[in-house]
């Protein structure tokens, strides 16, 4: 157990049993600020901008068949760590993967509940998701953020990680269209 501002929550790998809580975690969030994208033929830039009225992004449900075993089971390079605080409630869950042929430890979901943000349950999860990298032999983590996220950003920023690409498409003719995709990475720290 771990004691964050007066909270206390345990972080455990996934069991069967918390797949319901997983699946209804409200990962929305509401934002002052966006990333805007701007794109020459030779490189792009990120600028931070205002929004007004705030921002309010709700993720939709994830769509059947998005779990790429098809049976909700994880495999020896795949895992999923949660947070658990000490009323029992779910507070958030990062799910991960390990690609042995680049050592790349990719962050395939994060998200922690609003009651909880702000008291380190991300930094924390982020540290299980990099020691499992660690263990695999992982040179670097990487992950993928809408440019409209900018508290997952700055959390990010926080804790190590830097800009590395852009995908303008990525989100073309989904519920995200008309947002991009930047690429964040950070070397997989020694222990």
């Amino acid at each position: 157990m771990t004691a964050v501002q007066d909270a206390v929550y345990e972080y455990r790998a996934a069991r069967p049993e918390d797949a319901e809580a997983i699946e209804s975690l409200d990962g929305s969030f509401t934002t002052r600020t966006v990333f805007r994208v701007e794109v020459t033929d030779e490189v792009f830039a990120l600028r931070e901008v205002p929004v007004e009225p705030p921002l309010t992004k709700v993720f939709p449900d994830e769509e059947a068949g998005d779990d790429e075993s098809g049976d909700g089971q994880e495999g020896p390079d795949s895992r999923t760590f949660v947070a658990v605080h000490a009323d029992g409630a779910l507070a958030g869950f990062v799910a991960v993967s390990y690609s042995s042929w680049n050592r790349r430890l990719t962050i395939e979901d994060i998200e922690v509940g609003p009651e909880h943000r702000g008291r380190g349950v991300g930094r924390q999860l982020m540290g299980k998701a990099v020691e499992f990298g660690r263990e695999r032999g992982a040179g670097h983590v990487w992950l993928e953020v809408t440019n409209v996220n900018a508290p997952a950003i700055h959390a990010y920023r926080r804790m190590g990680f830097t800009f590395c690409g852009l995908d303008t498409a990525l989100y073309d003719g989904t519920a995200s269209e008309g947002e991009q995709a930047l690429y964040m990475s950070m070397p997989c720290p020694c222990p």
